[in-house]
């Protein structure tokens, strides 16, 4: 660690609800985790919020999603899409109004772990749909969105330090990613637990730099990949902090081939463009 134990100190001091999630967005995914949640249920959910609703339904109507129809109203998108789809978008749409600061350089920041966030989420649901594991693709979406939420809560909690003239303390890029690298995990666990975010994704956050992760969860491999892959394609802003030093053994794992990885890299920089 080469950052001063008094930040590291400042940040942990820093409170938990600082707006990391958006409520309407967090209360779909809780309800998600409910197997026989009802559609009217989510629709009434979604409704809470009309300004998440309209960008749900933009997002919804944009060419990646329409098919050969377009809806005009959320219920219409849910019968279409299906409520975990919707759930994507929703946590999509509220985490992109999220990465903004009017702080140039927090907001560089922010946007750099928005757009590498975004494309894992992309990469992660390719995948997931490219090597046999369908019944992940919602899943490995939304675990590629959140699985470095920590940043965003670090990113925040700096900025909040920065502004109290009694911490004396200024933001460089060099000192924001010693502490990404040395707290993102600790502290994305710690705000995911608080939230109540469902076990499977809390799982990501905490194992998805581990030395020896799991070789049997499927999920986690595919975000370790697409982690990865996203340095190869210049989508990620903090190379020096990405483990594995390969993907060998996740390709091998996930039975990727060349022709997937390729659709990997296209479906992730598209994200992006």
């Amino acid at each position: 660690m080469s950052f001063p134990l008094e930040l590291r100190y400042q940040i942990c001091m820093q409170p938990i609800e600082l707006p990391v999630f958006n409520s309407v967005a967090l209360e779909l995914l809780q309800l998600l985790a409910d197997q026989d949640v009802a559609m009217e249920q989510v629709i009434d959910t979604i409704n809470k919020d009309q300004g998440l609703a309209i960008q749900i339904l933009r997002m919804a109507n944009s060419s990646a999603y329409t098919g050969r129809y377009k809806s005009d109203t959320i219920k219409e998108s849910v019968n279409r899409l299906g409520a975990r789809q919707i759930t994507s978008l929703a946590m999509a749409a509220s985490q992109a109004a999220l990465h903004h600061s009017s702080d140039p350089l927090v907001h560089q920041i922010m946007q750099g772990l928005w757009q590498h966030s975004h494309a894992c989420a992309v990469g992660c649901r390719s995948l997931a749909g490219a090597v046999g594991s369908r019944d992940l693709t919602e899943q490995a979406y939304l675990a590629g969105l959140l699985h470095d939420i920590g940043k965003l809560y670090l990113i925040k909690a700096m900025e909040r330090i920065s502004l109290d003239p009694a911490n004396q303390c200024s933001l460089d890029l060099e000192t924001v990613l010693d502490v990404f690298s040395d707290m993102h995990v600790e502290q994305g666990c710690r705000i995911m637990d608080y939230w109540d975010i469902p076990q499977r994704y809390c799982q990501i956050v905490a194992h998805h730099h581990d030395d020896e992760p799991d070789p049997d969860d499927r999920l986690l491999t595919i975000v370790r990949l697409a982690n990865f892959n996203s340095v190869q394609y210049g989508l990620n802003l903090y190379p020096q902090y990405v483990q594995p030093e390969d993907t060998l053994s996740e390709v091998e794992l996930l039975g990727a081939s060349e022709d997937v990885l390729a659709r990997l890299e296209t479906d992730m920089k598209a994200a992006c463009a």
